[in-house]
């Protein structure tokens, strides 16, 4: 016999571990908080272990939980998938369609890439990616929620919003320019991304050289431009020229070596980027699997620091 501890302890830490939060784990298996602390209490009980370190207003994993918690996560998610499987057609969940603006370097760096993901957990929900850089009206029925970014949002007409992760600009290449210093960035094109051309201070390669005191040795005017943050990766990965990168966007690319960061930089950090929602759809299951979605999970890169 398997010596396991309670199913419903197990579903308890599972769930605050991917939401960081006992009340949203609460929200979502239709039990109070207090329920929640009490099940992971049994839980710590049964395993002589701490899973998580409290602290103030925040929750972090534990060197234990950390490693429970990916466990946990895929096995529930295979009896899902098991389940819905072998269940009979009538009995099916009906489908429901989500759709969520973002803009086009996150949708393509950050989001598209977990659709399986997303598909495998959420198999009732067709969710609709909208990549544009423009602002889409909440209100008017086009997208469902957003991501955003940009400073702290002033909200009205009841949305809310949750923050995701902060930016980290620096200058990121392909490996083969052989990049070392400062003065090599005069001998290769410097990539612009014109998508930020709305906010107060767009982050480019002339603030990013004050910071690095090479304002008047950097010509930061000249290069190539491009009119987002997709297509400027794609033509760094492509060993065009050096970008300034938000580092979150190509962490995958820097941890597989298809671009690196050619030396020590300044990294600029000004703005973020923001789940963005009107409250009332978030009653909605569909709406709200898809704000859960978009956090980042723990241990992801984006948690990083850059």
């Amino acid at each position: 016999m398997r010596k396991l501890p309670p199913l419903s302890a197990l579903r308890a830490f599972e769930a605050t571990a991917r939401h960081l939060s006992m009340k949203r784990a609460a929200d979502e298996l239709s039990v109070t908080p207090t329920a929640i602390s009490h099940q992971i209490r049994r839980l710590e009980d049964a395993l002589g272990v701490a899973l998580f370190e409290r602290q103030v207003r925040a929750l972090r994993l534990s060197e234990a939980g950390e490693r429970l918690y990916p466990v946990l996560h895929t096995g529930f998610d295979a009896f899902a998938q098991a389940i819905d499987a072998i269940r009979a057609p009538e009995a099916q969940p009906l489908r429901q369609r989500v759709t969520l603006t973002a803009p086009l370097g996150l949708a393509a760096r950050c989001l598209v890439p977990r659709l399986g993901e997303f598909a495998t957990r959420h198999p009732q929900v067709d969710l609709r990616i909208h990549a544009s850089d423009t602002v889409v009206d909440l209100h008017g029925g086009s997208a469902d929620l957003a991501v955003r970014y940009g400073d702290t949002p002033v909200l009205g007409g009841a949305l809310v919003a949750e923050h995701l992760f902060d930016d980290a600009y620096a200058p990121v290449c392909h490996p083969g320019l052989n990049i070392r210093s400062h003065a090599d960035l005069a001998r290769v094109p410097l990539i612009h991304s014109e998508w930020q051309r709305t906010l107060p201070q767009p982050i480019g390669w002339p603030m990013w050289a004050r910071a690095a005191g090479i304002e008047g040795a950097l010509k930061t005017d000249a290069g190539i431009v491009l009119s987002d943050d997709g297509h400027a990766i794609s033509a760094a990965l492509a060993g065009q020229g050096v970008i300034l990168a938000n580092l979150p966007l190509v962490r995958d690319a820097l941890d597989s070596g298809a671009l690196v960061q050619p030396f020590e930089a300044p990294v600029i950090h000004r703005y973020a980027f923001w789940a963005i929602a009107p409250a009332a759809r978030l009653e909605e299951a569909a709406v709200r699997s898809v704000w859960d979605w978009l956090r980042p999970s723990p241990g992801s890169s984006l948690h990083r620091k850059n």
